[in-house]
């Protein structure tokens, strides 16, 4: 291939956001130093694949966010994570659901993804992959934080299911895709799931082609939103298959899916894809979602709103 030059994408959830800048400014931040984890690699020279679990695990590591240290509480008031990383190049991928105790769960998928023989581990049986791995295991204070307890009293309260919502109502995953010099793509989520949720139930980020998919023929998309709604409409691949087998750009495709039987049946939320040429796309149908963008040579761009820049894709 010619020159490419690298580009790295990540989103932080979607859903009802109200303007505040004294509460979006942290979001900001710690979207630019995600962006920051993913482009110090890839302006080495480094994987896409590298790329989006490093900023991944930077948002897994902060708590405004609905993953890792972040995330929110079952009806049980426990923690139960999913998360999955996806080549392009090889079409490999890894993912783990209702996983406990693991301090970043994207690593936990890459490993499946590498040294298991499988794709998708659940539960203890994922936590003992974990350990046997040498990863960073927390105990469950390290998940804590008040602001979601509370959100799981509310939630019980009225008998509802919420996503993750910190002070801004998002739902709540993270996410990242990149693309390297080399012109290989690459994608990484990770959640928290549902505040309330049943013990054992898992969203589409654990789920490959729904929340998660990636390949170099196409594009790398992860998605946050009303996860069982991107299970039903397998909507992460759906954007591949667009480009591949209807010829669409990422322009046309991913809102597509987002507006289209996503929208149709109910669904909330919003994806951000990248594809091989390095144009990107970030079409959401909520009031906001968290989202930034680096590409080589520029300056990190984030943003909340849809009129920062549009909701349906740009290539900047």
């Amino acid at each position: 291939m010619g020159h490419l030059r690298y580009v790295i994408a990540v989103h932080g959830g979607a859903g009802t956001m109200s303007a505040n800048p004294a509460i979006e400014a942290p979001y900001h931040c710690a979207l630019k130093a995600a962006l920051a984890a993913g482009a110090t690699v890839l302006e080495r020279g480094g994987a896409a694949l590298d790329a989006v679990e490093a900023a991944v695990i930077v948002l897994e590591d902060c708590p405004l966010f609905n993953a890792g240290r972040g995330s929110v509480y079952t009806s049980q008031a426990r923690h139960e994570m999913d998360a999955a990383v996806m080549d392009g190049q090889r079409l490999a991928a890894g993912a783990v659901a209702c996983v406990q105790g693991v301090r970043n769960p994207v690593s936990l998928a890459r490993s499946v993804m590498q040294c298991s023989g499988h794709v998708l581990m659940v539960g203890a049986g994922a936590r003992c992959f974990a350990q046997q791995m040498g990863l960073a295991i927390e105990p469950e204070a390290w998940f804590h934080t008040d602001e979601r307890l509370a959100e799981l009293r509310r939630a019980q309260g009225r008998q509802v299911l919420a996503e993750g919502s910190g002070k801004q109502g998002s739902h709540g995953t993270v996410g990242a895709v990149a693309l390297d010099a080399s012109g290989h793509l690459a994608a990484a989520v990770s959640t928290g799931g549902l505040t309330n949720k049943r013990p054992g139930r898992v969203g589409d980020s654990a789920v490959i082609g729904a929340g998660i998919y990636a390949s170099d023929l196409s594009c790398a998309v992860v998605t946050t939103g009303t996860g069982e709604h991107f299970i039903r409409t397998a909507a992460a691949h759906d954007v591949h298959a667009r480009l591949v087998y209807r010829g669409q750009s990422l322009q046309e495709a991913a809102p597509d899916v987002v507006f289209g039987e996503l929208q149709r049946i109910g669904g909330q939320g919003g994806l951000i894809a990248v594809d091989a040429r390095g144009d990107v796309s970030m079409p959401f149908n909520t009031a906001g979602m968290y989202r930034g963008l680096q590409r080589q040579g520029e300056a990190a761009w984030t943003a909340i709103f849809p009129e920062e820049n549009g909701g349906c894709g740009f290539r900047p």
